[in-house]
């Protein structure tokens, strides 16, 4: 495979017949394996994920027992990718998962032995979410002296020696933070692609339930950012 796509998902029982759906879907479904982690869910989702029926050419099944965080799910996705080119996307499928389609038609365009970092800009957002996001943004450029912007933003696709670095990358939510950091000190070739972010139809969000959560969350990705930047582990 060229592309593996990881896709996380926790507590996300009542999307993941949809998700598959559309992933059956996608139009570079030849050259692209999917890799769906069930990430030690609390609700019925390791039932759903074992009644779904898959193509073991392009899915594979990754089963976390606890969850130790967004991050670590990712993580072990990762483990087994085999493509040129890796990536990830949501399972709550607020930005469809044919907006990936973007980022692989742009590899497939420009395949030149060059290293890329591609990466989502979320549309449609809210004043509420952008002041979040806009602070973020001045925050992490007065720490790390880079500029990135909407840092949360998905999908991701990167070449995957960029996985070489990624040792100490966190097992939360700042994993988001810690590659696009990483591809930025490894000089790869940062492009943003517009995307459509979507309400969420069925499930609630894992963490985000209102301002407290917001502000919570904000601290905790400053927390790690800190780190991140003196090269400490995070988990």
């Amino acid at each position: 495979m060229k592309y593996s796509v990881v896709i996380p998902c926790y507590n996300e029982s009542e999307n993941l017949e949809n998700m598959v759906a559309t992933l059956k879907k996608f139009e570079k479904y030849d050259n692209t394996e999917f890799i769906l982690v069930e990430n030690g869910s609390k609700d019925n989702s390791k039932e759903v994920f074992e009644k779904i029926k898959l193509d073991k050419t392009h899915f594979k099944k990754v089963y976390v027992k606890t969850n130790k965080g967004y991050g670590y799910g990712l993580q072990q996705g990762l483990k087994q990718a085999t493509g040129d080119y890796v990536g990830w996307l949501h399972a709550d499928l607020q930005v469809e998962p044919k907006e990936m389609v973007k980022l692989i038609e742009f590899i497939e365009s420009h395949d030149n032995n060059e290293h890329y970092f591609l990466k989502g800009r979320r549309k449609n957002r809210s004043l509420f979410d952008c002041f979040f996001t806009g602070s973020m943004t001045i925050f992490e450029f007065l720490l790390f002296h880079r500029r990135m912007n909407d840092i949360g933003a998905i999908p991701v696709l990167f070449n995957r020696e960029l996985l070489t670095n990624m040792e100490k990358a966190p097992y939360d939510f700042s994993i988001e933070l810690f590659t696009y950091y990483q591809a930025k000190k490894e000089k790869y070739i940062v492009k943003r692609f517009p995307v459509i972010l979507k309400k969420r139809e069925k499930g609630e969000s894992s963490w985000n339930k209102g301002l407290k959560s917001k502000i919570k969350q904000s601290i905790i990705i400053m927390k790690d950012s800190i780190k991140i930047r003196k090269g400490e582990q995070v988990k």
